[in-house]
């Protein structure tokens, strides 16, 4: 779950991660009650979960209430990148000196936490790896071990963090990884991280997202899934409680297992296709959860066609074929699926779909996931 960046700063501030002062608003009489209470100057913010609202004109400084009031005003409703603001974030305005980057994330090919730290911060860590890969330092960290103050300072030194920042990063970094496993986060992430003309370094952003796995321990988030924004396919997945992201290619992408997701999406990518989404059906899929994962695939209307990738383990073929025969017997399917289903009871499944009567143009089964994922781009691009 993504939080807002107003709900990752308090989140921040349970862990004593100095974060500016400031308050959420969803009117603008609201907003200049906040920026009264947090002191002049503050920046009114607009709270969507996507990049680049500063270039659209959603993130102001304001001097005074009548600032507040305008930028308020012409912000709350406005359209950022199909998002549209409902709530803002005012808070004080800080006095940047220099400007870092530093987040703590899961490796899970190294099966251990990754700290990424780099001394520019305030734009995309992409386009840092991209333009200047060795700005960016990177440290596994064992579990078991932890991050303890000698060596985060260690690593704001590597990165080339100045002298007078060294300390106040090192302390944050302490603080945000308490923050990322004691919070059960997937990622917390500061950028940017700056250094105050006097010396202080603050938090001046927050990205977050928990890991909804570790929901049951965490009776307080769920005022952050009350205000979740989703859109229409993502709230029918949810509804059925699959594991869903809604992306924008024509491909659609169920898999059994985040892993094989994530690779059928790459392959699908690596040869020439997009991907609708990400569905992940989990270990031990019957025909029901197959049945639900494929209308709501079906209910996406840019999907044109439907890649099915099982590598049975607890998943048998046999339930994932009686789900696929369901799922087309009570939906008109638009899309023809190209399935590739190997593993447990992978040839009884294979039979079952055979016997099934289904055209080929409407399902077709291929023995590679390259194979199938070629065969579902083709499709796509036709």
């Amino acid at each position: 779950m993504d939080l807002f960046e107003y709900q990752g700063k308090q989140y921040f501030a349970r862990y004593d991660i100095p974060v500016s002062p400031g308050g959420p608003a969803d009117t603008v009489d609201e907003a200049v009650k906040e920026a009264n209470q947090a002191g002049y100057p503050v920046v009114v913010k607009a709270q969507v979960q996507v990049g680049g609202r500063g270039k659209a004109g959603g993130i102001k400084l304001a001097d005074n209430e009548a600032e507040v009031r305008e930028h308020a005003g012409n912000i709350l409703g406005m359209d950022i990148k199909g998002h549209t603001v409902n709530r803002l974030w005012v808070e004080k305005a800080s006095d940047i000196e220099d400007e870092y980057y530093a987040s703590f994330t899961l490796d899970r090919a190294a099966k251990k936490h990754l700290l990424m730290l780099s001394a520019e911060g305030g734009v995309e860590i992409e386009a840092v790896a991209e333009s200047n890969p060795d700005a960016i330092v990177k440290l596994h960290i064992d579990p078991v071990d932890g991050l303890d103050l000698e060596v985060a300072r260690q690593s704001c030194i590597k990165a080339k963090l100045p002298e007078t920042a060294v300390d106040g990063a090192a302390e944050i970094l302490v603080k945000l990884y308490r923050c990322y496993t004691e919070g059960d986060c997937d990622l917390a992430e500061i950028n940017p991280l700056i250094l105050k003309p006097t010396g202080e370094v603050h938090a001046l952003d927050a990205k977050v997202t928990l890991d909804n796995s570790a929901a049951y321990r965490h009776p307080e988030w769920e005022a952050f899934a009350a205000t979740e924004v989703l859109d229409d396919r993502e709230q029918m997945a949810k509804e059925k409680g699959l594991q869903y992201i809604g992306l924008d290619g024509s491909v659609g992408i169920i898999a059994n297992g985040a892993g094989l997701a994530m690779s059928t999406l790459d392959v699908v990518n690596q040869v020439g296709g997009t991907a609708a989404n990400f569905l992940d059906i989990g270990g031990g899929a019957n025909a029901d959860v197959m049945a639900g994962a494929l209308e709501v695939i079906n209910f996406d209307e840019n999907v044109v066609s439907i890649l099915i990738n099982i590598f049975g383990g607890i998943t048998r073929g046999e339930e994932v074929a009686k789900g696929i025969v369901e799922a087309m017997s009570r939906v008109d399917l638009r899309a023809p699926i190209v399935i590739r289903l190997d593993g447990t009871n992978a040839e009884e499944g294979r039979q079952i779909l055979l016997d099934a009567g289904i055209p080929q143009e409407k399902l077709r089964s291929e023995p590679t996931m390259l194979e199938a994922a070629l065969a579902a781009v083709s499709t796509a691009n036709a």
